[in-house]
This record gives C-alpha cells, structure tokens and sequence, in this order.
C-alpha cells in the first residue's frame, strides 16, 4: 500500500476538500504541503458544513494526523481562529492530532497590508490575488528575512529578526505612501500569541519518516491547482508557490520516493477566480447557469468563479507536468440540465492549430478553443454512488475525458456529501513500488 498525493488539476476549486476527506478515511495521515489560508475546501458531512482554508481536510476525522508542512505560508492568527472556529462545531483539536512544521514560513500582518497595496495600485498587472498576504510572505521566505513557527518557540530572540525584516519592509512601504510598521507592535502581536501556536510545532519531516517505516499511510493534500504553479501555471496570474505534485516532497520534509501515486482533481467543466487567460470561458448564459447549478463562489473570499466547457487540452498538459495517474472527476451533475456539453480538443493560434497553451501570456490570451459537441444526459445523477445507474450519455462523457487526458478516473463525485461518490478503484490499492 503507498502514499498518494492529490492536487488540483485545473485553477483550484475543483472539489479537492469532499475528494482529500473521503481519501483521509484510507490514511493515517493527511498533510498539507504548499499555499495559505487562500485555499477553501468546504466538506459537507450530514447536516454539518465545515469551511476549512488552512488546517488539513483530515482534521475533521477522528484518529487522523493533520499535519502542515514546511512548504505552507502560516498565518498564526487565521490559524487560531480556524481552530477555534471548528472546535466550536465539534471538533477535536489539539497538538495530539495537529502537527506544525517548525520550519514553516508565518504570513505577519504587515505582508497582508502589502499585498492590498500593491494590488490597489492604479499601475502594473492586476493579479487578482485574495490579498491575504500569501505572496509577500514566500516573498520573505526566499529572500532569507522570514520569521518562522520556530521562531515563536523563543519570544526573546525575536527583536534582532524583526529588526532584519523591517528594514526590508518599510522601505518598501514608504515607496507605496504606508507608513512604517512599528517593531514593538510586531512583537506585542506575536508574543501574544507565541504560547499558543508553538504547542503545535513538531520537526514533520521526523513526524513522516517514522510514520513510513511503521508502515502508516500519508494522504498528501495540496492547495489551488497545477495552472496556478508559479513555474507552470499560467504566470503572471499564479500563486506563489509550486502546487505540482512533486511539491508535495520538498513542502513535507520526504523523498520523492514516498509519493506513490498521484490523484488529479478535475471538476467536469471549468472555473477560474481571479484575472489571466481562460480560453474556454463562456462569459454568456451558458457560464451563468454553470455557476448558478455549481454555485460557484469562493468558499473563503466568497468571490464568484468564471466558469466555462471542460478544457482537455489544458488537463492532458497538467496531467504530463505533474505525474497525474488518476483523476477524481467532480461536479458532473451540474452538467444534468444540458442537452448539448462541449469538449475543448485543441486550440487555434494565428491560423495554427495547438495542442498545448504556450507559454507567453498574451498568446495564451488568444487562443482560440476547438470544440466537440457531446449529447446531454436524459435524467439526473445528482447523488448516485453507483456506476451501473449513471445513463450512457455520462458515461459516454467520462470516457472521452480519460481519452483525451490519458488517464482513467478512480472517482466520480455526484454531489457535495461524502456519500455522493461513485468508487471505481481505490489509490491507496496501488502497491508502492508502481
């Protein structure tokens, strides 16, 4: 039995939070490796609905280890409140089943102000980015001048370190007419809240190793989607962190060698938040009654999605670039109420056909999709679980998909409860040496 890493296979918001908390049934340990509190994963299990942006999806499993990794940007305070948040519905959380990478980068109050600033500006590319301070914070971590979960461990030693990055930041916040961020404000804020954020830090990377010579199974979660990469994705309008699944080794503290088997989470058409290229958007009727039926808005900023036809050409590149062996194909009753579904094939780029985007943005802007016109289905599959129910037109749907991205799916999700997944095989089965 391996390890499995799941990640986003389009730009996010393809359902990963439902598909990671039926996969974290199967593992010991779910582990969050890249991205902040700018990723919302909504899991609806019964009549309780719970929003999660920071903490694993495996936290709201009794007897799983939830564990952030080094890769994650941390923002203590959103931490906390999450914690608090949950524990109010129910949940247990404690440094029992919560583990923090000591190693992880803090988002501070200053890189959220920052990154307000610069997207307000009147000048440059409009990102569109959730303004949570994600960016400016990896920004810190590269540039050596970030405070990390361990630095918390140590209140007294703070004043040299914030010394270091507010010579950075406040002169960068004088070029952008913010005035100087206070010392003694930063470290009043962070040793009020020193105590309780470091009962959580652990040394992960030991945390997993032992894990894996005992045999446990670790469910690796990412965050976003692979056209969100900041290498791959569809830059500038990306996030500010690697979310390929090969991520998912140098953002937990393992060898590549752990990650077993790679699960792809495609929606069955597409959305998009935030500004860049879509080529498939349809910003007409047909993108309204997807977004209305897929109610497609942002489960953390509540920011309404674009929304337009599956894109295979996109899904086959990712598929390549992140070492996806299956997919989890969700939302496909949203598609219930169409009589004709469109597959984008291949795109069109001054009078050349493409098989992939390239990569300079402002052909990436003008793409044109090539289309294929599939036949709606005549009943709805909102909620079924077994495959043998699904009518042949879905099916038809679901098997064009795998050809086109050259991978088959090992589930398909019909609705928002946990139960509303149709299992066709199990990654977890796969044997690790595959």
């Amino acid at each position: 039995m391996g390890h499995v890493v799941v990640v986003g296979a389009q730009w996010g918001d393809e359902g990963k939070g439902k598909i990671v908390d039926y996969l974290s049934s199967r593992a010991d340990m779910v582990v969050r490796f890249q991205g902040g509190h700018n990723a919302g994963h909504t899991l609806v299990i019964g009549d309780n609905v719970y929003k999660l942006s920071l903490l694993p999806s495996g936290i709201v499993r009794e007897g799983k280890i939830a564990v952030i990794g080094n890769g994650v940007v941390v923002d203590p305070w959103a931490l906390l409140a999450e914690i608090e948040g949950l524990q109010a519905q129910g949940i247990a959380i404690s440094p029992d089943n919560l583990k923090i990478a000591e190693n992880a980068a803090l988002i501070l109050p200053l890189h959220q102000e920052l990154d307000e600033a610069r997207e307000g500006l009147n000048s440059g590319v409009k990102i569109g980015t959730t303004k949570r301070g994600i960016g400016p914070a990896y920004e810190d971590k590269v540039g050596r001048r970030a405070l990390r979960i361990a630095d918390l461990a140590d209140v007294g030693s703070l004043d040299a370190k914030i010394e270091h990055l507010l010579a950075h930041h406040n002169t960068l916040r004088k070029g952008l007419g913010l005035a100087p961020f206070a010392h003694t404000a930063l470290h009043k804020k962070l040793s009020e809240i020193a105590d309780a954020v470091s009962v959580y830090a652990e040394p992960v990377w030991r945390l997993l190793q032992e894990a894996q010579t005992s045999g446990k199974k670790i469910l690796f979660e990412g965050a976003q989607g692979v056209l969100l990469d900041i290498d791959h994705g569809t830059y500038p309008y990306v996030t500010s962190s690697n979310t390929v699944a090969a991520q998912a080794a140098a953002g937990a503290g393992v060898g590549a060698s752990a990650l077993h088997h790679v699960v792809g989470l495609v929606k069955a058409y597409t959305t998009r938040v935030g500004e860049g290229p879509f080529p498939t958007e349809q910003d007409n009727e047909v993108g309204q009654k997807l977004g209305e039926r897929g109610h497609e808005f942002g489960t953390i900023t509540g920011r309404r999605r674009r929304c337009g036809w599956f894109d295979a050409t996109l899904v086959r590149q990712v598929v390549q670039i992140a070492g996806i062996d299956s997919i989890a194909l969700t939302k496909i009753d949203v598609l219930d109420d169409f009589d004709e579904i469109k597959i984008c094939i291949g795109y069109e780029l001054d009078g050349q056909r493409m098989d992939y985007l390239p990569t300079n943005a402002a052909d990436q802007a003008r793409v044109q999709p090539i289309y294929e016109t599939h036949k709606g289905w005549s009943k709805p599959i909102f909620e079924l679980n077994e495959w043998e129910a699904l009518p042949p037109e879905a099916v038809a749907y679901i098997h064009r998909i795998e050809t086109l991205i050259g991978v088959k799916a090992n589930l398909v999700s019909t609705g928002p409860d946990r139960n509303d997944t149709i299992i066709i095989s199990d990654p977890f089965a796969v044997p690790a040496t595959a």
